[in-house]
C-alpha cells in the first residue's frame, strides 16, 4: 500500500467564465477569485468584463500586490496550460475600447465573443450594451457606482457589528436589489432584450455580467447564462465537457475541492501476486 504523490487538487472544465472581478476596488474578494482560479483547469477562460475597475482607480487608486498575482494566474494558465483566454471589455475598463480588437499570444481582447458549446453558439458580451445611451450616460453610470460604493462601505460596517453579534453576513445591496422597484425594472429589461440580439447573431444561448445578478435560465427560446461577480455573490459559469453550463458558487467550489483533495489523498492498494501465477512463474514472486 502506497500514499498518492501530493498534488495540489485541481478541478477541471471545458470553460470557466468569470466577470465583474473589479480589480482596483475596495470590496473585490481577491483572495476568493485567486483561490479559485489557482485551483481550477480549463481549455477556455472567458473574462467578461470589468475585471479591471478604472473608475475605482481613477478615483483613488487601490491595487494591490494579490491585484498583480490575479494577472499573473491568468498569464500562467497562458503560458504552461496553454489556456485560450478571451479578455471582454466592460464598462469599467471601457479604455479599451480605442484599442480593440488586440491579440497578445494566447490573450485576445475583444468586445463580443462568440463561444462554440456542444450544446450550440453562445453570443457573449459584458452587457452594458443594453445600459440607456444618452448624452451624460456615463456621468449617470459613475455616479451610481459611486453610490454603490458607499453602499458596500456602509454593508461592511454593518456586517462588522453582525459578525459580534454572532450572525450571518447579510448583503445590504442584495437586498436592496431584491426589493427595490427601479432595479427589479431595471433587470428586467435588460433580459428583455437578450432574446432579440442573441438571435440578431445566429446564437442559440447569451452569456453576460454587468449587473452582478447570477443566473441560468431560459428567456423565450434562449439559454440565458449571468455569471455574477465577485464583489457580493462571488460566483463563476462552468461550463463541463458536454457543453452543460452550471453557476457555481464560491462556497461550493471549496466543497467540491475538498473532496477532489480527499480524493487524491486515499492510499493506493497493490493486489497482491495471484499465488498459483507465481508458482508458474518464478519472476512474479522475484
Amino acid at each position: 500500500m502506497k500514499k498518492n504523490k501530493s498534488r495540489k487538487p485541481v478541478l477541471h472544465f471545458r470553460t470557466v467564465v468569470l466577470s465583474d472581478v473589479h480589480l482596483g476596488a475596495p470590496d473585490c474578494q481577491i483572495d476568493k477569485v485567486n483561490h479559485f482560479l489557482k485551483h481550477v483547469d480549463c481549455e477556455n477562460l472567458l473574462l467578461n468584463g470589468d475585471i479591471i475597475d478604472g473608475w475605482s482607480l481613477g478615483r483613488r487608486g487601490g491595487w494591490e500586490r494579490k491585484h498583480t498575482r490575479f494577472i499573473r494566474l491568468v498569464l500562467k494558465k497562458i503560458d504552461k496550460r496553454k489556456t485560450k483566454v478571451i479578455y471582454l471589455r466592460g464598462n469599467h475598463d471601457d479604455i479599451l475600447d480605442r484599442f480593440l480588437p488586440l491579440r497578445f499570444g494566447g490573450l485576445k481582447v475583444v468586445d463580443r465573443y462568440i463561444h462554440d458549446s456542444p450544446k450550440g453558439r453562445y453570443l457573449v458580451i459584458h452587457g452594458d450594451a443594453f445600459d440607456a445611451v444618452t448624452q451624460n450616460s456615463k456621468l449617470i453610470a459613475i455616479l451610481g457606482d459611486i453610490g454603490y460604493q458607499s453602499l458596500l462601505r456602509i454593508n461592511r460596517v454593518y456586517n462588522r457589528y453582525r459578525s459580534w453579534r454572532g450572525k450571518p453576513y447579510f448583503s445590504l445591496s442584495k437586498a436592496i436589489k431584491a426589493h427595490t422597484k427601479t432595479v427589479v425594472n431595471y433587470i428586467s429589461r435588460f433580459e428583455g432584450q437578450v432574446e432579440a440580439m442573441t438571435r440578431k447573431h445566429g446564437c442559440q444561448g447569451f452569456i453576460c455580467g454587468h449587473i452582478h445578478t447570477p443566473e441560468n435560465k431560459r428567456i423565450g427560446s434562449v439559454h440565458y447564462l449571468n455569471s455574477g461577480d465577485w464583489i457580493e455573490s462571488n460566483t463563476a459559469l462552468v461550463e463541463h465537457a458536454d457543453g452543460t453550463f452550471e453557476v457555481l458558487e464560491y462556497e461550493a467550489f471549496c466543497r467540491r475541492l475538498e473532496e477532489e483533495r480527499r480524493r487524491q489523498a486515499k492510499p493506493v492498494i497493490e493486489p497482491l501476486p495471484d499465488p498459483v501465477e507465481a508458482k508458474v512463474n518464478p519472476l512474479v514472486s522475484a
